[in-house]
């Protein structure tokens, strides 16, 4: 299976990233994993450098999950895309978990810049953290605030993860041992958009999504506390090739206009809007670059 495996993922990546072009230099591809979120944020890269730089955009959205945008970036297939600083320290760095904002970042800066000659812009503003749902009415019946407190309850809830939650070394295995988690059956293993719907319609019981989920308030779920902070911050940064940056030094330009730019709630509402209202995301983009007084 590992041979196997070896051959298919990089005739999946020639497969899914058509070759470069001549004019390839003279364009901007902007990259984003499979979720909404990912697909607001490299909307909202993709409309300010169309903005500032007025070199042509190219979206490559839903590129499935970190390892394939990694892949992607390194081969030159996009020129950046929306990342998060603990997701590039634990799944890609594989380095051990620290817990410090500004030590992550540093870590995850220093080491993209050796290691892959890619260079993380500064933060956006929010931590898209893991977040343990429950139903809000679970949770008031219940009066659970954080995850120590549920644990009692577990062994007789189902739960639902993503995929890349079940492998990571920031994720289940470690949350588990952390805090003694047991359940009734083992995970159920989702699409990160499916799950906050399968909690509300009690297909499970609780679900491990991200904590700027837009359908958390909208479907009355409740994120409960990682009391023993187990999780490392997840600041979202964007990561630009250098050699993109060398070419086009407006490029980045453009996007540290965006730093410190988006709080957790602002994002939350991104997402609902797409998510919850089933809004253009062009549109949704426009409207805050609007609001931040980045675009006319």
């Amino acid at each position: 299976m590992k041979i196997i495996s070896k051959l298919v993922i990089p005739l999946f990546l020639m497969a899914l990233f058509p070759a470069c072009n001549s004019h390839r230099e003279q364009r901007i591809v902007v990259g984003s994993k499979n979720f909404t979120e990912q697909a607001v944020l490299g909307e909202i890269f993709a409309q300010l450098l169309e903005a500032r730089t007025h070199l042509p955009v190219e979206r490559r959205f839903y590129l499935a999950g970190s390892f394939i945008c990694h892949q992607a970036i390194l081969s030159g297939r996009i020129d950046l895309y929306p990342e998060y600083t603990g997701t590039a320290l634990t799944a890609i760095l594989k380095d051990p978990l620290e817990r410090g904002e500004q030590a992550v970042y540093q870590r995850v800066k220093s080491e993209y810049e050796q290691r892959f000659q890619l260079t993380v812009g500064s933060a956006l503003g929010f931590d898209n953290t893991f977040a343990l749902e429950v139903r809000g009415d679970d949770a008031r019946r219940l009066q659970l605030k954080t995850i120590s407190q549920a644990t009692q309850y577990t062994p007789q809830w189902r739960a639902g993860f993503g995929y890349e939650f079940m492998e990571r070394a920031d994720g289940y295995k470690g949350l588990a041992a952390t805090y003694d988690l047991r359940f009734k059956e083992p995970p159920r293993i989702m699409d990160l958009g499916l799950l906050a719907r399968a909690l509300k319609e009690k297909q499970v019981d609780l679900a491990v999504g991200n904590a700027t989920d837009g359908l958390i308030p909208a479907l009355d779920l409740f994120v409960l506390a990682d009391d023993k902070h187990y999780f490392p911050p997840y600041e979202a940064v964007p990561v630009i090739r250098e050699e993109t940056l060398r070419a086009h030094p407006e490029v980045g330009t453009a996007l540290a206009e965006l730093a410190g730019k988006i709080s957790d709630q602002e994002m939350q509402q991104l997402n609902y809007a797409v998510d919850g209202q089933h809004r253009d995301l062009k549109s949704v983009a426009h409207e805050f670059l609007q609001k931040k007084g980045l675009v006319r």
